[in-house]
């Protein structure tokens, strides 16, 4: 058989040539949308820090320039014919290419004492504003466009949201996994840049397909018949159910991110579901009604009750990954199939996503300017499940107070005796009672998961616990940067950065010097390199990254300090001696440089004998102080045989050999020490502590190595990260391993 011989009709070609136009423009589109997300991020972490606020931030922006994007189609197709529609679309194309490829404003400089949240916004703006707008517009604009054509399902042309996010989905997986590993962040936009422009080119040929559609060419002036007119009530539904997933989908970020850190791939996990989610509920196939998912999507909050609570919140984030994740999946499922039920005639396709738009953006607005602003502890996660019980009563169309009365009756007894079993219970057995908690909640659930009402009142008798202050603290706030916490435990007063202990205290009396604890303890690698002969002799030291001072307590009389913090927060905790007596006491006098620390350095001249980095929230990098330009940057702060201390204590990622691959590079000597602190010594406040330490003075490691406690650190040969390429993914522990 030769395939010479197979032929299709010409009828075949023109009937699905607008098919294969759109989905392809619509696809490339939306693929460039999200790719440059992350791509775009990646680009402002060197000058804004590397912290999970920076991706809500940015997500927040990316939301609300959507709503622009939808708003400008809505009203291009409202007020313009087709062919003006194409040729306004085209022209702003244009224009967008003039900020190909993309880069960070020059000159720009973060600014501590300024709203950074607008600063981030702002820079996003300058950056990737115009070429984000333009893609923005795509999905609505495209399938208005297509309900004109002529083409199959031009009637109802939702299908094609289902391509934009499968295009979506794919961009978001290609960056983490191929993009990120194997180039740098300025060869990917190049590649993107060449994307948008073939954007440009399918675009064109499908609005010129869709100008010779019979819709169009009938009578282009005459104006479409108007279906039915939608409520307001309708349109705040729309907003109401979109705000879920999105604000679901941040607060899971959040969670992530702030231990496992602020790379693509944590940010485009949760992003990625929410995007697939999308894909199954708008798509042509009844697989996935509401009535099947409902006792999935039960089951699931019933775990994520149960780990939202005392007990459950102090699970390993790796194993929370597995439970967020799939409740993140099949909530946003839940959700967005109900939009898709209740998505309007095509006349009013660009209201419906419009509405989308506002409501997802809303979710962003919660959870990266209110959430932060209202409350001094992440409960986003907690308050957008509660929200999501009106998911329930969305689709029954009723409230019934018997029900709720009767949910509250059966739910309020049990949720007491769940509080009791939790409290005073051990750490070991935290997984049993979790285990508990999620049959007790799972069991009311699914016993009333016919009832919407009574599931709507059950979630709020479950939930609000779970958002509710669980421990006297002595401190709490929340900045950009993360959340703070102090109080009393074990004996010792700690701080809380995020949900890792980053420095506790002996209690000691006023006036009375303080002795270093946790990973700066006397019996550390830290306080060996201060205390040494070498150190007792420097004269200028530098600190970066704050935390509680604790270092402060090694100074002598004739030197001088100087820290370097991003976060008021951290400053204010640490030199406030209700709270903390390292700085008070050791070193009141001296200054904190506010800002991120690689900037401050790059416009001010020190001459330091010893820079110490240790500027990590939670487990969480902030890659760019690690890079081999940023190293480069504290080299040009240090007097001759200066040394660099590296605190890389992580239970996630591996260091050690990015800083040997960098000091191969820089011709520096490097030295590695793991300090395993012995039980006596942690009964006295002491930590496992990593630290390492480079020189351009071969002598001064060696001095450190002869005492046998150091290591000589030397290179695998392979490339050092670097601002324009770091793959973080790389130096996780059970990826370095193999």
């Amino acid at each position: 058989m030769s395939f010479s011989n197979i032929s299709l009709p010409a009828k075949s070609w023109r009937t699905y040539a607008p098919v294969i136009s759109f989905c392809a423009s619509i696809f490339v589109s939306a693929s460039l949308l999200f790719f440059v997300q992350p791509l775009f991020a990646k680009l402002v972490l060197p000058k804004i820090g590397g912290t999970p606020a920076v991706w809500t931030t940015a997500m927040l922006f990316f939301q609300l320039m959507l709503i622009l994007g939808y708003l400008y189609a809505h009203m291009l197709t409202r007020w313009f014919t087709l062919r003006w529609q194409l040729v306004t679309h085209l022209a702003l194309w244009l224009l967008a290419l003039g900020f190909l490829p993309l880069a960070t404003q020059e000159g720009w400089r973060f600014d501590s004492s300024q709203y950074i949240a607008l600063q981030t916004l702002l820079l996003f703006a300058a950056g990737v504003g115009v070429p984000f707008a333009v893609l923005s517009a795509n999905a609505p604009l495209l399938q208005a466009w297509y309900s004109r054509s002529g083409g199959p399902s031009a009637n109802d042309p939702y299908f094609l949201y289902a391509a934009s996010n499968v295009g979506s989905l794919l961009a978001l997986l290609s960056f983490p996994l191929l993009a990120d590993p194997f180039f740098g962040a300025q060869e990917i936009s190049l590649f993107w840049s060449v994307g948008f422009v073939v954007f440009g080119v399918l675009l064109a040929l499908s609005g010129l397909i869709a100008l010779r559609g019979p819709d169009e060419t009938a009578n282009p002036a005459e104006p479409r018949k108007a279906g039915k007119a939608l409520s307001a009530t309708t349109i705040a539904s729309w907003v109401f159910i979109a705000f879920i997933p999105s604000s679901l989908m941040l607060a899971t970020t959040t969670k992530l991110s702030t231990d496992l850190g602020a790379i693509p791939l944590i940010w485009v996990v949760p992003l990625a579901t929410y995007i697939l989610t999308f894909i199954l509920a708008f798509a042509k196939w009844r697989r996935h009604t509401l009535d099947g998912l409902r006792t999935s999507v039960l089951l699931v909050m019933a775990i994520g009750i149960a780990m939202l609570s005392k007990i459950g919140s102090s699970q390993q984030p790796l194993a929370a990954m597995l439970v967020y994740i799939p409740l993140l999946f099949l909530v946003a499922l839940f959700a967005h199939r109900l939009l898709y039920e209740f998505r309007p005639p095509a006349e009013h396709l660009t209201v419906f996503y419009l509405a989308l738009s506002v409501g997802g953006a809303c979710g962003g607005l919660f959870n990266s300017i209110i959430a932060p602003a209202m409350f001094n502890r992440e409960i986003e996660f907690g308050l957008t499940l509660l929200a999501a019980g009106g998911l329930f009563l969305l689709q029954a169309g009723t409230f019934s107070l018997r029900h709720a009365l009767i949910g509250v009756a059966v739910a309020a007894p049990i949720s007491v005796a769940i509080s009791v079993l939790n409290e005073g219970r051990a750490a070991d057995a935290n997984a049993i009672t979790t285990i508990v908690t999620a049959a007790l909640v799972a069991m009311v659930l699914l016993t009333f998961r016919n009832a919407p009402t009574r599931i709507a009142t059950v979630l709020v008798v479950f939930l609000v616990p779970t958002v509710l202050p669980k421990y006297e603290m002595l401190y709490r706030d929340r900045s950009f940067f993360g959340t703070h916490a102090v109080f009393d435990s074990g004996g010792f007063r700690v701080y809380q950065n995020g949900t890792t202990m980053h420095g506790w205290q002996t209690p000691t009396d006023p006036g009375e010097r303080p002795v270093a604890s946790s990973y700066y303890h006397p019996n550390g690698p830290m306080a060996e390199v201060l205390t040494s002969e070498y150190g007792l002799s420097t004269d200028s030291i530098g600190i970066v990254g704050l935390g509680t001072g604790a270092l402060a307590c090694y100074g002598q009389p004739h030197q001088t300090w100087e820290f370097f913090e991003i976060d008021e927060t951290v400053d204010r905790i640490a030199r406030n001696p209700n709270l903390f007596t390292y700085m008070s006491e050791c070193a009141p006098d001296s200054k904190t440089q506010m800002g991120d620390a690689r900037v401050v350095l790059e416009h001010q001249k020190f001459a330091f004998d010893i820079m110490v980095l240790d500027a990590y929230s939670s487990d969480a990098i902030p890659l760019h102080l690690i890079t081999r330009e940023a190293i480069e940057t504290y080299l040009s702060q240090l007097n001759p045989g200066g040394t660099l201390v590296f605190h890389i204590s992580n239970q996630y990622y591996d260091l050690a050999p990015q800083l040997a691959r960098s000091a191969a590079t820089l011709d520096l000597h490097a030295a590695l020490q793991k300090y395993n602190a012995d039980e006596q010594a942690k009964s006295q406040g002491a930590s496992d502590t990593h630290v390492v330490i480079l020189s351009r003075d071969e002598s001064r490691i060696a001095t450190f190595v002869d005492t046998g406690r150091w290591t000589k650190l030397t290179t695998d040969g392979q490339i050092p990260w670097t601002d324009n390429k770091g793959n973080l993914l790389s130096a996780l522990r059970i990826l370095a391993a193999h």
